[in-house]
C-alpha cells in the first residue's frame, strides 16, 4: 500500500487522489440568481444530504485552483441566499456537463445548456424542468474552508419544498430507484449510472442484532473459501442453527455429498463451502450456516 502525507503533495495531486477514491458522488445541479435577476446553473459533486429534521443538504463550490476566483454560484449565494438543488439523472448528464463550462457571470447557463426554466414557489431562483427532483432551499450558512486554490465553501441549505416527477414514483408513491436513473461523479472524466446490474439491495438491520464475526467458531472465521461480504451475511443472523437442526439438514440435503466424498475430507470441505457460497448468493443464510456446520458436527 502506498501512503502519502498530504502536506508533501501539490494541491492538484491531492484533488486527483480524493476524487478518484471517494465516489460515486451525487451531483447537485445548483440553480441560483444574482441581484440583477441573472440566472446561473452549475453542477457540484461535493454534495449530499445531512439531515431530515431539519431537512438539510450541503454542497461545496470550490475556489478556482488557477485563478483563485470564486464560482458564480458562490457569488450569487452571497447576494441572494437561495438555491434550487436539481437532482441529476442520465437523461440530462450531457447538459449538466455543458453547464459546467466557465461562462462569464452575465451568461445564463439555462440558455447555454438548453434547460427549461420553471418558477420556484418559495424562492427566487428557477427550477430545472428536466430534473426529476427539485429542492427549493434557503441558505442557512456558508462556511469558507480556506483561502487557497481549490478551497471549498460549505453551503448549508435548508429544504423548503420538494418537487418530484410522477414518472419516477413507484405504485406506493416512493421514489423508484430504477426509474429515477441517477448518475454520479467518479474521478477524472468518469461518471457512473445507477441502473441495471449496478443496483442491488441490502436489508438494513433495523430490528435485528447480528451475532457478529466475533461469534464465529475459529475454523469458520479463518476459512479460505468465503469472502468478507459473504461472512458478513453469515454474521447478520441473530443465532446459529443448533446441532439438531444441522443434523436434520445434513441427513436430508447433504447425505449424498457426504457419502460420495467420505474418504476425501478436504474436497468435502471445499464442496460444502462452495454450496454455502451459492446459498448465501440466494439469501438462504440459515441454510448456508447448516451446510458449513455439517462439516464440524
Amino acid at each position: 500500500m502506498i501512503s502519502y502525507n498530504l502536506k508533501d503533495l501539490e494541491v492538484p495531486k491531492i484533488h486527483q487522489l480524493l476524487l478518484g477514491a471517494i465516489g460515486p458522488r451525487p451531483i447537485a445541479l445548483a440553480s441560483t440568481i444574482d441581484e440583477n435577476g441573472v440566472s446561473n446553473v452549475s453542477p457540484f459533486s461535493f454534495f449530499n444530504v445531512f439531515s431530515a429534521n431539519p431537512p438539510i443538504v450541503v454542497f461545496s463550490p470550490a475556489k478556482n485552483g488557477r485563478t483563485l476566483t470564486q464560482k458564480d454560484t458562490y457569488n450569487n449565494l452571497k447576494k441572494v441566499p437561495e438555491v434550487v438543488i436539481n437532482v441529476v439523472n442520465y437523461s440530462i448528464v450531457q447538459q449538466i456537463s455543458l453547464s459546467s463550462s466557465p461562462y462569464p457571470p452575465d451568461v445564463d447557463e439555462f440558455v447555454k445548456a438548453g434547460f427549461e426554466k420553471i418558477p420556484s414557489e418559495m424562492i427566487k431562483p428557477f427550477r430545472v424542468k428536466e430534473s426529476p427532483v427539485q429542492l427549493e432551499c434557503k441558505v442557512n450558512q456558508i462556511i469558507e474552508l480556506g483561502d487557497g486554490g481549490a478551497a471549498g465553501n460549505l453551503v448549508i441549505c435548508e429544504v423548503l419544498k420538494i418537487h418530484i416527477s410522477e414518472e419516477v414514483l413507484s405504485e406506493t408513491g416512493q421514489i423508484d430507484q430504477k426509474k429515477i436513473d441517477l448518475v454520479a461523479r467518479m474521478g477524472g472524466n468518469w461518471y457512473c449510472r445507477a441502473n441495471g446490474d449496478s443496483l442491488f439491495e441490502i436489508e438494513k438491520p433495523l430490528t435485528t442484532i447480528g451475532i457478529g464475526f466475533d461469534s464465529f467458531p475459529q475454523e469458520i472465521l479463518n476459512n479460505a473459501f468465503l469472502n468478507k461480504n459473504e461472512m458478513a451475511l453469515l454474521a447478520s443472523v441473530e443465532s446459529i442453527p443448533d446441532e439438531t437442526e444441522v443434523n436434520e439438514y445434513k441427513l436430508l440435503e447433504l447425505s449424498e455429498l457426504f457419502i460420495t466424498l467420505e474418504k476425501n475430507p478436504n474436497e468435502l470441505k471445499k464442496k460444502l463451502y462452495q454450496n454455502a457460497s451459492n446459498l448465501i448468493a440466494e439469501n438462504k443464510i440459515i441454510e448456508a450456516w447448516k451446510t458449513i456446520l455439517s462439516f464440524n458436527d
